[in-house]
């Protein structure tokens, strides 16, 4: 992060013009400023002065000043490789009424930008007059950034002489050693290194990470099934699982944290510790698995020296473009595995590279040089493709992968969230074990997944000793799953007010953005304070126009506290006018009519929801139609659809119970051969256990 000026703006203000599929925008000079002439929220022109560069290479995005002190990351970055503008959603359809246009709050870099690229970043929102007066001590990552506040190392530095090693105190005045142990390195790298959600206005050095912050789990539609990247997020999640970390490897180990760049060229920083010598570069790092030979050679990688499959990263570290241009590497360190990829339909770095062959040519290639090439993670990615797939055997792949004893944690958070897919005592024992493993993120997953298998009394006791947690990540999901108790189930609960209000403070604290004041909405409803939740819904459509929860939140608020049903109505139909293609809008839409008892209007508008939502996972829309079509006597409709949804999901047990029921009298075979379809999945489901 530079100011704009003339040695740091690497992009063409000339005048040019650039059109993207919905917007034209124009980069100018004005006086010596850098503005950039665009489309605003209303469409109309605006021009913006350029206040601060965003990276150097590949790319370079401009923050533009706004009112209110806000600075926003607009939507054309120069690729500094091409020399060139392009539009970072090109046909995707951002226009100003678009979540993703440079106006909105997802491109707010006081928010979701600068606390990465500035040294100790503060928003300072102030939330009465939705400002913000945003301060840092330097644009840019500097020492305080990593190391916390330079007060006490001036002070160590003026006691201690320069002459004399400092045996005492290690850290030298900072409240994070410039050396970083090992177990405290990682975590500081990933509050800018990993997908996360924060949980303050900025972290607090010597903090743990899940103090300030909830890093994403390896979920579905961030990770592929074997655990590498997929969606935007970055290192943290793929290094936590990998055998690296498990040996003691640390981020500084392999790149300079000053410098920014690698510890050695090409392979270098690989054969640093794999090598003829099998020894790690520290001792701290666990070389047991090394194996002494000479892995920069042909005889290993199978491709000529100096070729691109001589390179250690292109196989072990395949990368992905990320904004268009920007190549990054998968840090999980997996092994190259073309037929396992196939059979699962996850990525790989010999199928990537060798698209010019047929994939069963290029496996039998692969096999006949490594010929004992096997998957090197205990079967993570069989199994939970087997449970994601609702393949048989699903729930005892997930208690296979969840027995054993060097499983990454966050790999054990990860299968802990897949839980609730299946249901069962034996499920239960082991989500009662995760809320107390060591792990924070395994815990905070166990939490999550408990409403699904535990009574209402069994989540109160087994989420009440986590009151007491020392990490507030873990606090917060546990307040949260304990409001939406039963009032009188959480009676006798000593620190239920002093969580609550810790969740609340939270959500306080992050008032600039619209999910904080739904979730304040949320709890006002639940914690019996229904006085507040309306300004509440009104402040979160405030910040952002189009977070549809709370606009349907809104809708049913109406309906169900002020028993205004037409009035709730009308709220989504003038949502749906301004957002026409949005499906949980008609979902919404079509649930409120099914309330009134209008099912022939409710139909059209469910199916819609349903047409449009194609390609995400929300398999519930399919499911409510189908029901409805079954309840408005169009059976063979909603037959169909519970089969098709099935055949694509054979996981989702809802579908699947419904058919069953649809099915008993009319087709009891074919029901039958659903529940042993069941059966097989998860012998211990208690729908299962009822046929017995």
């Amino acid at each position: 992060m530079q100011p704009a000026a003339e040695h740091s703006v690497l992009g063409d203000f000339s005048g040019q013009q650039i059109d993207s599929d919905t917007e034209s925008s124009r980069f100018l000079r004005d006086n010596g400023a850098f503005v950039i002439q665009t489309p605003g929220a209303d469409g109309q022109p605006v021009d913006a002065k350029v206040a601060y560069t965003f990276g150097i290479e590949p790319l370079q995005q401009y923050l533009l000043e706004m009112p209110g002190g806000r600075l926003q990351a607009h939507g054309m970055a120069w690729d500094t490789q091409q020399q060139a503008w392009f539009h970072l959603y090109q046909d995707q359809g951002v226009d100003h009424q678009d979540r993703l246009h440079w106006t909105g709050s997802v491109q707010n870099a006081n928010f979701m930008c600068i606390e990465c690229h500035a040294t100790d970043f503060k928003r300072n929102y102030d939330a009465a007059t939705d400002t913000f007066a945003s301060r840092w001590q330097a644009p840019g990552v500097g020492c305080q950034s990593c190391h916390g506040p330079a007060s006490g190392h001036l002070e160590w530095a003026a006691d201690t002489p320069a002459t004399e090693p400092d045996q005492q105190n290690n850290s030298m005045g900072f409240a994070t050693s410039p050396s970083i142990a090992s177990t405290e390195e990682v975590e500081v790298c990933a509050r800018c290194h990993s997908r996360r959600s924060p949980l303050d206005d900025g972290y607090q050095h010597g903090n743990a990470l899940m103090d300030d912050f909830l890093p994403s789990i390896l979920s579905a539609d961030l990770y592929e099934v074997d655990g590498k990247i997929k969606a935007e997020v970055f290192e943290y999640g793929s290094f936590k699982q990998s055998r690296m970390h498990a040996a003691g490897v640390v981020c500084s180990d392999c790149h300079n944290p000053h410098s920014g760049e690698l510890r050695a060229s090409g392979n270098g920083v690989c054969t640093q510790c794999h090598n003829s010598n099998a020894q790690p570069t520290r001792a701290a790092i666990q070389g047991g698995g090394l194996q002494a030979k000479n892995y920069d050679s042909p005889d290993h990688h199978k491709h000529p020296n100096g070729s691109p499959g001589a390179q250690c990263i292109n196989c072990h570290m395949p990368g992905k473009l990320y904004m268009t241009n920007d190549l990054r590497h998968d840090h999980s360190f997996t092994s190259p595995n073309p037929a396992q990829a196939l059979e699962l339909s996850h990525s790989d770095a010999c199928l990537g590279c060798h698209q010019q062959v047929e994939p069963g040519e290029l496996v039998a290639q692969f096999l006949a040089q490594y010929p004992e090439a096997l998957p090197r993670d205990g079967g993570y990615a069989q199994d939970m493709a087997a449970a994601r797939g609702g393949k048989p055997g699903a729930a005892a792949a997930l208690f296979r992968q969840l027995a054993r004893d060097d499983q990454p944690a966050i790999r054990v958070a990860t299968l802990v969230s897949e839980l609730p897919r299946y249901p069962s005592l034996a499920g239960l024992q082991q989500l009662a074990r995760a809320v107390r493993h060591p792990d924070p993120s395994v815990r905070v997953a166990a939490i999550n997944s408990l409403p699904a298998l535990a009574s209402e009394t069994q989540l109160r006791d087994l989420l009440a000793p986590l009151a007491a947690d020392p990490v507030r990540a873990v606090r917060l999901a546990a307040a949260w799953q304990l409001a939406q108790l039963p009032a009188q189930t959480r009676s006798g609960l000593t620190a239920w007010p002093a969580l609550r209000a810790e969740y609340e403070q939270v959500q306080n604290n992050l008032l600039e953005r619209a999910d904080a004041h739904f979730n304040l909405a949320m709890l006002y409803q639940l914690s019996s304070r229904e006085d507040k939740v309306e300004a509440a819904l009104r402040d979160a459509l405030e910040r952002d126009a189009g977070f549809f929860p709370a606009i349907i939140m809104q809708a049913q608020w109406q309906e169900q506290y002020f028993r205004l049903p037409k009035r709730g109505l009308t709220l989504l139909q003038q949502a749906i006018a301004r957002h026409p293609d949005e499906p949980s809008l008609h979902h919404a839409l079509g649930l409120a009519l099914v309330r009134q008892g209008n099912l022939a209007e409710a139909l059209p508008a469910l199916a819609l929801a349903l047409a449009q939502q194609l390609g995400s996972d929300n398999a519930d829309y399919a499911y409510v139609l189908a029901v409805a079509l079954h309840d408005s006597g169009e059976r063979d409709k909603a037959l169909r659809l519970l089969e098709e949804n099935l055949a694509a999901d054979p996981a989702n047990r809802q579908v699947r119970l419904a058919l069953v029921s649809y099915l008993s009298v009319q087709a009891p075979a074919k029901s039958k051969a659903l529940m042993e379809e069941l059966r097989a999945q998860n012998p211990d489901d208690p729908a299962v256990q009822k046929l017995r």
